[in-house]
């Protein structure tokens, strides 16, 4: 009887070859882009992009400014509609023609804009779309309730604090409160909801050190955690090293090149950012 052999890795859609395990085996890409394209005019923003997130995986999606990014990543949440290709979630095609039908698919995102109410609280700018309610016990007025303050407050103290952010009063407009904490105000609304994919477009831009560390640390738990595939979208090799399991680099519209981020292939994703070097660590990548 030959002896058992261990079992090798297979390539994504991205063209990173992914850990052997048995769900990588087992199931679909929890979020996968075929041939994405995206013209605005004369435009071509997406080139036929593929992009493929296993449940549990940290994604960096790295690109200089134009490359694509943001574009794709709207896509995903229904910002802009695609003109050509397609959206998978969990293998399934999906439409996702508005943010609230992705949100609904259990996407979430943080933009660098934020997209926060700055005439809205902290309370309520997290839990926009989502309040918590308590039965008003009134016959007659089934499917009502009030919103329960106290409780959204308790669970949004909660999650600033293990970000470590001092946010002195949550009833206080968000619009008068400094870069650091909107951006942890912002990244806490969409870790509470993702239930499938967490995009995050440079969510440490505006913090401090010990923000930024949390915040890193936040990003490193959670795929495991909650079961979710996050993809991050950063300037900051040390950053995509420390916390992202790949990395996928755009240009021009298109994906040309992936690797795993380490101290060692920092130079090569570099170089792939500004041109000088394409298609480093597509093993088996589709072409």
């Amino acid at each position: 009887m030959s002896e058992p052999t261990e079992p090798t890795a297979e390539p994504t859609a991205t063209g990173v070859a992914a850990e052997p395990t048995a769900r990588s085996t087992a199931e679909p890409p929890v979020l996968e882009v075929r041939g994405a394209v995206k013209r605005f005019g004369a435009v071509t923003a997406l080139a036929g992009v593929d992009l493929a997130v296993g449940r549990g995986q940290v994604v960096g999606l790295l690109g200089d400014n134009g490359a694509g990014k943001s574009t794709l990543i709207k896509a995903i949440t229904g910002v802009h509609r695609l003109d050509e290709g397609q959206i998978l979630l969990d293998g399934a095609e999906v439409s996702i023609d508005s943010p609230p039908t992705a949100r609904d698919h259990g996407i979430e995102a943080v933009y660098q804009d934020l997209s926060l109410f700055d005439n809205l609280d902290v309370v309520t700018n997290l839990y926009l779309g989502h309040e918590l309610t308590r039965p008003r016990g009134i016959r007659g007025m089934r499917g009502l309730g009030w919103l329960d303050r106290r409780a959204m407050q308790r669970d949004v103290k909660d999650r600033l604090e293990k970000l470590q952010v001092n946010v002195p009063d949550l009833r206080g407009h968000v619009g008068l409160m400094s870069g650091g904490q909107r951006q942890a105000i912002a990244v806490a609304r969409a870790c509470a909801f993702a239930s499938r994919v967490l995009i995050l477009d440079e969510p440490t831009a505006a913090l401090g050190v010990r923000e930024t560390r949390n915040v890193l640390d936040t990003v490193r738990r959670l795929p495991a955690e909650h079961d979710i595939a996050v993809v991050l979208i950063s300037h900051n090799m040390d950053h995509v090293v420390q916390v992202c399991d790949h990395a996928v680099v755009m240009r021009q519209g298109r994906v040309v090149g992936t690797t795993r981020p380490s101290p060692e292939t920092t130079e090569e994703m570099v170089a792939m950012i500004v041109g000088a070097k394409e298609g480093a660590g597509q093993k088996g990548a589709h072409p």
